[in-house]
């Protein structure tokens, strides 16, 4: 299910003229991780470091702190991205930078450094929506080529479907995100930061016998996980001190009841585009639990999953390039004067101007 080492190009458009091939640094720090990746136009990924600001057990990271962080180590990671891709700067056609959504100080301190690079290496600057980012390199990476999207990050969670040059959002959370969801859980019983909440969680999660009955909570093609999470964290204090749960049947059940509740909507998007492929990105997507539920569904209905594992769902600098790259080729770039960052990006205000209308 994972990907090749190199990334096949998906079907459609090119990034660039027919018989060309054009080069792209991107560059991403909108949450915790500061990437840099290396991508050609044929979607092959020439390198892709990345760096992840991890916080003590029980605490979350703050705008303040994760800038700083990504600001120490940025220029180590574009010296790094350049060596493993065996390229100069003079080798590039664009500069690719997440313009958001994200966290307002970490998105800022990384475009200030493309502003910069861009000056001085002369090139052009394309900025790219985070959400847009993860679903061309999904596309990209797995040879999908026209997939209900699941896209599901500590920011972000969407059922997502392309039609009339535009990720159309279908269903999507009305509270906080399912990353978010389980890195508060993980907080409160206590779990460790490194290498992320989400995956202790997963690991924790296998040893789990015992299934606890938490808020299920669909609303139309929307979810809704505040209130399992209030519940979670209440469960977790009350029954787990009178030892009638451990931390990992709460985990277990956590995943089953939050999983259950995606494929769900998942499923009724697929229906009512007729589709029966699914493509799940963001950086819960390489959760292997999440994604066998899926392949149980998708596979019930004749379809197909593509999916990823954690080189390419969670947030690198790679999908940021290839995604500006795939703008470039349809000839727009970013003026420096407009390289600003927004928290707020949704992923349907952008025009797909690479891919063709159904």
């Amino acid at each position: 299910m994972g990907p090749p080492e190199e990334a096949a190009p998906a079907g459609g458009a090119g990034a660039g003229p027919p018989g060309t091939t054009t080069l792209a640094m991107g560059f991403e720090g909108s949450a915790n991780k500061v990437a840099v990746g290396v991508v050609r136009s044929d979607g092959t990924i020439l390198s892709n470091p990345r760096r992840t600001y991890i916080t003590p057990p029980g605490t979350g990271f703050l705008p303040r702190e994760t800038a700083e962080h990504h600001r120490e180590v940025i220029l180590d990671l574009v010296q790094q991205a350049l060596d493993e891709a065996g390229i100069a700067p003079g080798d590039l056609d664009c500069l690719c930078y997440t313009k958001g959504p994200g966290m307002g100080g970490p998105l800022v301190s990384v475009a200030v450094c493309v502003r910069m690079l861009s000056q001085i290496w002369r090139k052009p600057i394309v900025a790219v929506n985070h959400c847009v980012g993860h679903i061309e390199m999904g596309r990209v990476v797995c040879g999908a080529d026209d997939p209900v999207v699941l896209y599901v990050s500590g920011g972000n969670t969407q059922v997502i479907a392309y039609n009339e040059r535009r990720y159309r959002i279908f269903g999507e959370t009305i509270d906080i995100a399912v990353g978010n969801c389980l890195d508060r859980f993980a907080r409160e019983i206590g779990l460790s930061n490194d290498p992320s909440p989400g995956y202790n969680i997963e690991q924790l999660a296998k040893q789990g016998s015992t299934f606890v009955e938490l808020p299920y909570t669909v609303k139309g093609m929307d979810v809704s996980l505040s209130g399992i999470l209030t519940f979670a964290e209440k469960e977790a204090r009350e029954r787990m001190r009178a030892g009638e749960c451990t931390a990992a049947d709460l985990c277990f059940s956590l995943q089953e009841t939050i999983f259950a509740m995606l494929v769900e909507i998942t499923e009724r998007t697929m229906a009512h585009c007729n589709t029966n492929d699914v493509l799940i990105v963001g950086g819960v997507g390489c959760n292997v639990r999440l994604q066998e539920m899926m392949q149980t569904m998708v596979g019930q209905r004749g379809g197909r999953l593509y999916a990823t594992d954690d080189r390419y769902c969670i947030d690198n600098g790679a999908m940021i390039a290839y995604a500006g790259l795939l703008a470039f080729g349809q000839g727009q770039t970013t003026p420096l004067s407009e390289t600003t960052c927004t928290q707020r990006y949704r992923t349907d205000e952008v025009l797909v101007t690479w891919r063709e209308d159904k």
